[in-house]
């Protein structure tokens, strides 16, 4: 399997993704969209990745069930031993690697997906493995300690067909869902 990278990400107008650790906003319907990307596959056989940095693992209410396959990456070592499906690796290579040469994965991943935080983002941005980026954009401003990396300038809006492309509304906020490929 030849890994390609998916990005998800929600970000605010000034491209804030967090606040103390969570979300800065509550929107479930933008979250059941996450969830649902992340977790569908084509295959019944098969379950997808998501690959996070260690707070953004740690930011998660219940870790990821067993539907999905979950890579931490982490230079600290990390006690995942009670977590079915988790795996910790000390860089964004070493995981790919993995994914693309260890029995463990070979037959059962269907899609890889990176779900932050910013250096991670960033990492997959940069990466020559990078397919797309799922960006949902909030209509709003909201106050930020975590941030989406800048866009890189050769990004291009596509159409992906399990993609919804007007405008949502949930609570008064207003936001939309994009597709980006290089």
């Amino acid at each position: 399997m030849v890994v390609k990278l998916k990005l998800i990400s929600a970000a605010c107008e000034n491209l804030g993704i967090g606040k103390n650790g969570d979300l800065p906003w509550k929107l479930e319907k933008e979250y059941a969209y996450f969830e649902r990307m992340t977790t569908k596959t084509k295959d019944p056989n098969k379950k997808n990745v998501m690959i996070m940095g260690r707070k953004t693992w740690e930011s998660f209410p219940e870790p990821p069930g067993p539907e999905r396959i979950s890579i931490i990456l982490s230079r600290q070592n990390l006690d995942v031993g009670k977590h079915d499906q988790v795996f910790v690796y000390n860089s964004m290579e070493a995981a790919i690697d993995a994914l693309e040469n260890q029995e463990t994965f070979k037959n059962i991943v269907e899609d890889v997906w990176v779900v932050g935080g910013t250096t991670v983002y960033k990492q997959g941005l940069e990466s020559d493995r990078f397919y797309r980026l799922y960006l949902t954009r909030v209509f709003k401003t909201y106050d930020c300690d975590t941030f989406f990396p800048d866009l890189p300038s050769n990004l291009v809006k596509v159409h992906d067909p399990e993609v919804p492309d007007d405008i949502q509304e949930e609570h008064g906020i207003q936001y939309q869902f994009n597709v980006y490929e290089k």
